[in-house]
């Protein structure tokens, strides 16, 4: 059902929105030639997305900026990993491809989606593709990704609500190219995976397609754990006039697993069982699977005007639906060695769409060229969702008592009894006008400046008695503002400050706990350095941030009560590189300290670490082609220690993984040969984040064979 959206516009925003209407006629005006002034016309064919992302080192990114820009213009620490980088590490997930980012750290998102914190904070709606909003809560895959990009601090100036500590932008595979590229994989515990991306240009350039997909099915480690998922992109593009293009884009997700919530906790640590261990439902596969389905459609035209005016509106359309069903550890009795469990069921249903138009300007005033973004976005999300958890009951009707290191695990009804605990409908309605300049005063001196005004609706509309309906309106400007400094090519250094806003609800339904409390504001004050070596061979970046976040509330994971954890800060220092080296070498690497600290807050939390995020963190990869086809790469990630829960109760020990590979390429023939975990180090590579016994252990030792054709 729609609704008209009752906004009210500020007059700043109503002058900003009046540049769509007269600045784009006044440039069409200017961009029509006379007909002496008409030059030949020359065809560029280019491997766009290649450019963005060649090898383990791009120069530019997209997420930052919403434009092409040199990463060393960015007073912002921006981590991107390219398509060379998740092939050579056969990355499927998006677990995978962000281990390979500093400074972000794991939940198991309730066995059932995406979800990590960035710079201590949670990014659980901070999800987007190719620079539109995507949080729905589903495992993503990356058959359709051509690099993933992480903004580090808050982005709320292109992107609005959320952000506190970052983002993370999936560029997707888009038309453009001839490319021809199957692979099949094969590994432990019957991991059987095939994956496809066909495109190609016709003759006169006016039209191109792509089309990706993947079908993978899976056992797992974890007892009872498997995997069904099947995915498939298709794209098209047309040049229906000279300066003239227009993208279509469709993606279909289908993910069914078991909904695993991980082990409990004792005495502190997480309980010294098996990683195979599985607490849960003995019919877990019938019982306390989570299948999702995600639709979307995408059209995006772009149009310039002139060298200095061009045009993008983007309109995107999703579907999302999760049938979810779970059993999970509610209670540990220490003292008996035993726990209890609760079983529940979650169905969600959304859809929504999102249009955003992106006017960029090139002049120069006064001596200094400006690159100027005026942008406007809306949107309207639907999100139904009906929730049933009730205690696991034994034979004598009270809750069952299982043993706490090998529980007798108990076969299941799919369905919890009683009535739903939560049943309604949130509506949310985002109207937002945004301006960046990028400003060049000379070759040492840059800037880089914006606002965005957003106007963020929530309702939720419940459907049980005696639950009343809840609505709240926020407005927030959100600035940013950064100076760099490049006395060389190879040297860059920046100060850059930047303030986001995250609303009670934000992506969630509205409840009587929140609907009344003022959204958290999270301010980032950042100084650093980007230098570039062996000709642009290799760069580096190296980061000092404070990050502070006021007014912040956390649910708890097994009631409606909010903790009250008040103001968090994160000082950190963050180093990452990459390197095309001579000879064959490639490289990537990085490392994070951060030290998240409850600043403000009740007794119990004063002076508490904030969950899930470790003090020092660091990844490395390296490859070396050998000659002759062959090539051989290595890597490893540290994880030091964690606390699962906001008291800081259970810690998860500090872990260090090795990972290895080895690849055989003949002509347009490829064999790869991966190693996880090579020294089969046992470990907890995530964890729930608000309570101390969902905690997920890392995988063993583990091989993947890949066989690829390519041209």
């Amino acid at each position: 059902m729609s609704r008209r959206m009752r906004i009210k516009l500020h007059p700043i925003c109503a002058a900003v929105a009046g540049t769509f209407v007269f600045q784009p006629m006044a440039a069409w005006s200017q961009a029509t030639p006379t007909a002496a002034a008409q030059l030949p016309e020359v065809t560029v064919k280019a491997d766009v997305s290649r450019e963005l992302g060649a090898g383990y080192n791009p120069p530019n990114a997209l997420s930052a900026t919403k434009t092409e820009a040199p990463l060393r213009d960015v007073p912002q620490t921006v981590n991107v990993v390219t398509a060379e980088v998740m092939r050579d590490q056969h990355a499927t997930s998006m677990q995978d491809a962000l281990k390979n980012v500093p400074g972000v750290s794991f939940s198991h998102g309730d066995g059932q989606r995406d979800q990590v914190s960035i710079r201590g904070f949670t990014a659980i709606a901070d999800q987007f593709v190719d620079g539109i909003r995507d949080d729905a809560l589903y495992f993503r895959d990356l058959s359709n990704v051509d690099r993933v990009e992480v903004v580090k601090g808050p982005a709320a100036v292109l992107y609005g609500r959320g952000s506190a500590g970052g983002l993370i932008n999936r560029v997707t595979k888009k038309p453009g190219i001839d490319v021809t590229d199957f692979a099949l994989s094969y590994g432990m515990w019957a991991d059987r995976r095939a994956e496809a991306d066909v495109g190609r240009v016709f003759a006169d350039g006016a039209a191109a397609f792509r089309i990706t997909g993947a079908v993978e099915k899976a056992n797992s480690y974890r007892s009872q754990q498997f995997l069904d998922r099947k995915a498939i992109a298709p794209s098209l593009e047309l040049r229906v006039a000279p300066e003239t293009t227009v993208l279509f884009q469709a993606d279909y997700l289908e993910d069914r697993r078991v909904t695993d919530f991980g082990i409990p906790a004792y005495q502190g640590r997480p309980v010294d069982v098996p990683a195979s261990r599985y607490y849960g439902a003995a019919n877990a596969r019938d019982a306390d699977y989570s299948q999702s389905r995600v639709f979307s459609g995408t059209a995006t035209i772009n149009h310039r005007f002139n060298q200095n005016w061009s045009i993008r509106n983007a309109t995107r359309y999703y579907h999302y639906s999760l049938d979810r069903n779970n059993t999970l550890t509610s209670a540990v009795n220490e003292a008996a060695r035993t726990l209890t469990m609760n079983h529940g069921n979650v169905r969600r249903e959304e859809h929504g769409w999102f249009n955003q138009t992106d006017l960029t300007q090139k002049a120069t005033f006064l001596g200094m060229e400006h690159e100027i973004l005026y942008g406007m976005e809306i949107g309207q999300q639907n999100k139904d969702q009906v929730n049933n958890t009730k205690p696991v009951l034994g034979a004598n009707g009270r809750p069952a008592v299982f043993d706490l290191f090998n529980p007798v695990l108990m076969t299941l009804p799919l369905k919890a009894p009683g009535n739903p605990t939560t049943s309604n409908l949130g509506v949310f309605d985002t109207l937002a006008f945004y301006t960046q300049d990028m400003i060049k005063f000379s070759e040492q001196w840059k800037a880089l400046v914006g606002v965005r005004y957003d106007n963020f609706q929530q309702e939720t509309r419940n459907r049980i008695a005696g639950q009343r309906d809840l609505s709240r309106t926020d407005t927030a400007w959100s600035p940013r503002a950064g100076l760099v400094w490049q006395p060389s090519k190879a040297q860059s250094y920046y100060v850059s400050w930047s303030k986001s806003f995250q609303p009670s609800g934000e992506a969630f339904a509205l409840a009587a706990n929140n609907a009344d409390l003022a959204p958290e504001t999270t301010n980032n004050t950042e100084v650093g350095a980007k230098y570039d070596w062996l000709n642009g061979k290799a760069s580096t970046t190296i980061s000092v941030f404070r990050l502070e976040r006021s007014n912040i509330k956390v649910a708890n994971a097994t009631n409606t009560a909010l903790l009250p954890i008040g103001e968090q800060r994160t000082d950190g220092i963050e180093i990452s590189g990459a390197a095309e080296l001579g000879g064959g070498w490639r490289m990537l690497a990085g490392y994070a300290y951060l030290d998240a600290t409850i600043t403000k807050s009740t007794a119990a939390l004063q002076g508490k670490r904030a969950t899930i995020t470790p003090r020092h963190s660091g990844n490395a990869w390296v490859t070396k082609d050998l000659g002759h086809g062959f090539g051989v790469g290595a890597g490893l990630n540290l994880v030091g220690a964690r606390y699962a829960d906001p008291l800081n109760t259970v810690t998860l020990p500090g872990y260090v993984t090795a990972d290895a590979m080895a690849w055989y390429r003949r002509g347009a023939f490829e064999a790869q040969l991966n190693v996880y975990n090579l020294f089969d180090k046992g470990y907890i590579v995530s964890a729930h984040g608000t309570s101390s016994n969902l905690n997920m252990p890392g995988a063993p030792r583990s091989v993947m064979a890949t066989l690829r054709y390519r041209m």
